[in-house]
């Protein structure tokens, strides 16, 4: 709303294919948030939504940057775990540790606070310390049956690092919690309980040899190339000039359906050459 109204919607058409395209092309996204930023940098979604197209692409950096104009810009601190965490993505998992005990945390909301739990773990896991990351995921969220939208992520992410630690029938059955939670199956922890079970997927089409399937449109297509084969090779026959070359003259080609005599032709031929050898027998005389 503070931009003029043309700048607004350029604006937000921009932002607008950042969101599209963030999860698919992260690139594309990351170039369309650039063309946002340069139009309109004071604002403090077009900074946001920059921030989170150089985190998709790992320009932590960068994207650290921008989260901290948007947080000046609006006084929310609801992009702390992602700040924190882009801390991690620069090396720094201290820093993301300390970030995890600052006052910003305590102002998120459950989602925040859960997000920010599962960066503390990781960055503890960054620096070695597996149980200490087991016991940051231990919580009132990770044993609650509800099922919210960040239950998936907190099972898997706890699943995962008791597998890391060596600890294997903790960690199937909380795969196995993940996949009861992942209504729309967006992680893969059905492959890894699988993979903890000793199942093996194999493709039932492997070592056999499907029966040839003749399509008609195939049949159509090589058809097709016979004929142009053919007009090909009829083209090759033919004589042609270059209407720019005076040693050459152009050949009048007669219609199709013009009736042409070739044995005149021949006759003449043969009438013309009769009379020149009787023209040489008399000169010998």
């Amino acid at each position: 709303m503070s931009l003029p109204k043309g700048l607004a919607e350029e604006v937000s058409k921009n932002l607008v294919m950042v969101a599209r395209l963030i999860d698919e092309d992260p690139e594309q996204a990351y170039a369309y948030s650039r063309i946002a930023l340069r139009l309109a940098s004071r604002v403090a979604a077009v900074r946001e939504a920059a921030g989170f197209a150089a985190y998709a692409t790992q320009k932590y950096s960068e994207a650290l940057a921008e989260f901290r104009a948007a947080k000046r810009m609006t006084g929310s601190v609801e992009l702390w775990p992602v700040m924190a965490d882009c801390e991690r993505g620069l090396g720094r998992p201290e820093r993301a540790l300390a970030m995890a005990g600052e006052p910003e945390v305590q102002k998120l909301d459950k989602a925040g606070q859960v997000e920010m739990r599962l960066v503390a773990a990781g960055a503890r896991r960054d620096m070695g310390q597996l149980e200490a990351a087991i016991v940051t995921l231990q919580s009132p969220e990770l044993a609650s049956h509800s099922i919210q939208p960040w239950t998936a992520r907190l099972r898997y992410a706890y699943a995962d690092a008791l597998l890391a630690a060596g600890r294997e029938d903790e960690a199937r059955e909380w795969f196995a919690k993940t996949v009861e939670a992942d209504k729309d199956g967006s992680m893969d922890a059905s492959d890894r309980l699988a993979e903890l079970d000793g199942v093996e997927f194999v493709d039932a089409l492997v070592g056999d040899e499907p029966d040839e399937i003749v399509d008609e449109d195939d049949e159509d297509d090589e058809q097709d190339d016979a004929e142009v084969a053919a007009a090909e090779r009829a083209s090759d026959q033919a004589e042609y000039y270059d209407e720019d070359d005076e040693e050459y003259e152009p050949l009048e080609r007669p219609e199709a359906d013009a009736d042409v005599d070739v044995t005149d032709e021949i006759v003449v031929v043969e009438d013309e050459d009769r009379d020149d050898e009787q023209d040489q027998a008399r000169d010998k005389g």
